[in-house]
């Protein structure tokens, strides 16, 4: 039987900024916006995925607006209330919409302030009838022909509505949805993409890569680790930023790049080095920065927690959280991941895993990639065969999530000058 699973999926607009997330369900019988063959069948579902929710809401909706679509069920349990307004907005489909009872709920919803979105929208005179109370229209991209889609969109447009095409999966399909006025932009291949500021391969020579290699090996030479950070006004910069933040709660600010590197010890500049590369003016004005180094964590985090879990790993769970932070490196280095992991010091099977998707560690790699394209068969197989529990699964990603938008928060504020109030402690561990 399949496990319980929830995952967020970005929502962009045409520059490749996130401006919402869909919140996809997959519970033991059902998906979360799919039909049920009994009532009885989706009562349960909706009691599962309202328990979920009830303890999980203030991560599941957080700094985003999020897109959940609501079933029936999920409807009369008055769930959507279980949100903020400012952050929710409700995904109904056809079932709902021929259900006159739901639809009477919709648009009570409606009158108390939620945003309303229509999946799968057609021209049906029961569609039509909804436009003036919805704020989105969400269009197949797989089964709406470019006229459908460009007519869509004019008519949404003149009623101040927005549109976003779905189920993008090329690079051909994501071009021709801009090309045809789509406010917004969902799928796998949308999910993927970054916005990034790809460096040459000559980067790999750059400071910053090579800080990068000198932590990470066996035995890292700190004299020479504090040279390169202090020959370097952006790493000097970041380093200095990144210790004094109020993720670290220190007593005291460290002013001197040795009293950070002592402070923040070897084997977590291993784990933060990310951010030293966006330390400077010009990338923290990248738009793509912010979501490149938050999957980047993500992935770390979430390598290295489900590590508490797998069995019979030939990595440690540091490895493994490098494993998940280097598996973006190919977005920041325009050069194979094959030529960049050569010049890394990470044990082969983090390689191979990366590579070629091989072996045990392959397997926690393949995990994490499913559960981002939530690709519910394939998490549920990979997690048996390494035998991590699938219904702990989603609670170990939201806690992740939870720990790298803490840890965004808290880095990306800068920290005291010398006379004023130091921050008060984190919540967050100093070690994701």
């Amino acid at each position: 039987m399949s496990g319980k699973y929830i995952v967020r999926q970005p929502i962009k607009d045409a520059a490749g900024n996130i401006i919402g997330n869909e919140i996809l369900y997959h519970g033991a019988n059902q998906a979360f916006s799919s039909d049920s063959s009994t009532s009885s069948a989706e009562f349960a579902a909706a009691n599962t995925i309202y328990s979920f929710l009830t303890d999980n809401s203030p991560k599941v909706l957080r700094g985003t607006l999020n897109f959940m679509t609501f079933t029936t069920m999920l409807l009369m349990k008055k769930t959507p209330r279980l949100f903020d307004k400012s952050d929710l907005v409700i995904q109904i489909d056809d079932a709902v919409i021929i259900h006159p009872l739901s639809m009477h709920l919709v648009q009570q919803f409606a009158k108390e302030g939620y945003r309303i979105a229509v999946n799968e929208f057609q021209f049906t005179p029961r569609y039509l009838a909804l436009l003036d109370g919805i704020h989105f229209i969400k269009i197949n991209a797989k089964t709406s022909s470019d006229i459908t889609i460009r007519n869509t969109v004019e008519i949404a447009h003149s009623m101040n509505i927005k549109c976003i095409v779905t189920n993008i999966e090329t690079e051909s399909v994501y071009n021709r949805a801009i090309s045809l006025g789509a406010d917004g932009l969902e799928g796998p291949y949308v999910a993927d993409k970054l916005t990034t500021k790809a460096h040459s391969s000559a980067y790999i020579q750059s400071n910053f890569f090579q800080l990068m290699v000198a932590v990470t090996k066996d035995e890292p030479n700190v004299e020479e680790i504090e040279q390169m950070i202090a020959a370097d006004a952006s790493l000097s910069y970041g380093l200095l930023k990144m210790v004094n933040s109020a993720y670290f709660a220190l007593r005291y600010r460290a002013t001197t790049i040795t009293q950070a590197i002592m402070t923040l010890g070897l084997g977590q500049l291993k784990q933060w080095i990310y951010l030293l590369s966006a330390s400077n003016a010009e990338n923290e004005q990248d738009p793509g920065s912010e979501e490149f180094l938050k999957r980047s964590f993500m992935r770390a985090n979430f390598c290295s927690e489900l590590m508490n879990h797998a069995k019979d790993m030939p990595i440690s769970k540091a490895e493994a959280y490098l494993m998940g932070m280097f598996s973006t490196l190919n977005y920041l280095i325009a050069a194979p991941l094959e030529e960049i992991l050569a010049e890394v010091p990470v044990a082969d099977e983090i390689k191979e895993a990366l590579l070629h998707h091989t072996g045990r560690c392959g397997k926690l790699y393949d995990l994490v990639l499913s559960y981002e394209a939530a690709n519910w068969e394939k998490i549920t197989t990979l997690a048996e065969e390494l035998g991590i529990p699938d219904n702990m699964i989603t609670s170990i990603y939201f806690i992740c999530m939870e720990n790298v938008n803490t840890l965004w928060e808290q880095l990306t504020n800068p920290y005291p000058r010398q006379g004023e109030p130091e921050p008060e402690a984190s919540s967050a561990e100093s070690e994701l």
